[in-house]
């Protein structure tokens, strides 16, 4: 889903973004605290990794301002001091996770999907509509038993429509949960994207259009 990574080390940031995009998340970036905590209040991210060492504002100082704003994004913090104290300290002041510096990737990326579990509702391990699943484990997805050729966007709005149960969700909300902060809010990506995703799944049509609404999955 969406992640908002908050580094000053520019090349660790943008390390840790393409990262997490080749999981098919969508991910913004911030360099500051101040620039972390404007977009953590405008924008409801799922995951939060937030440096605790930052400039303008100190990773401690937005962590307490997001739990008194009454954010519900999970935090995991980051941080090159790894005493327990410190640990301590971080999860003191709300933080969901604490990892130290430097750190194995395929851990963070482990500890990242934790969090992102626990800022959703509890789904199903496989979720399933007729004869179309879909596991977010595994990052596949299937239709009539036969493996789907997804680009991320696509896995990431089949995925998006399945779990919202057959409510509608609109087209900002796909922008919103699957896209990041570079995509355009005029663009025709959902309407593109939602026409190649048709396509892959074939017929019988499995997602509708509700007019002035957005889309839901057929049962």
């Amino acid at each position: 889903m969406r992640v908002l990574v908050v580094e000053d080390d520019t090349e660790m940031a943008d390390a840790i973004a393409t990262g997490l995009r080749q999981e098919r998340m969508a991910v913004d970036v911030a360099n500051d605290g101040v620039t972390a905590l404007e977009r953590a209040l405008f924008t409801g991210y799922d995951v939060i990794v937030l440096d605790r060492d930052l400039p303008g504002k100190h990773g401690d100082d937005v962590c307490a301002e997001l739990v008194r704003a009454g954010c519900r994004s999970r935090v995991l913090m980051l941080t090159a001091a790894a005493t327990i104290e410190d640990r301590v300290g971080g999860l003191g002041l709300g933080a969901d996770d604490y990892l130290p510096k430097p750190f194995a990737f395929a851990e963070f990326v482990a500890r990242v999907r934790a969090l992102l579990r626990r800022a959703q509702p509890a789904l199903a391990p496989v979720l399933e509509a007729g004869d179309l699943r879909l596991d977010p484990a595994r990052r596949n997805a299937s239709r009539h038993g036969r493996l789907l050729e997804l680009g991320p966007k696509e896995f990431g709005v089949l995925e998006l429509l399945l779990s919202a149960g057959g409510r509608v969700v609109s087209a900002e909300e796909l922008l919103e949960r699957v896209w990041d902060e570079m995509a355009d809010p005029f663009s025709s990506a959902v309407k593109v994207t939602m026409s190649r995703l048709r396509r892959k799944l074939g017929d019988p049509p499995v997602i509708e259009t509700m007019a002035q609404a957005g889309y839901r999955i057929l049962a």
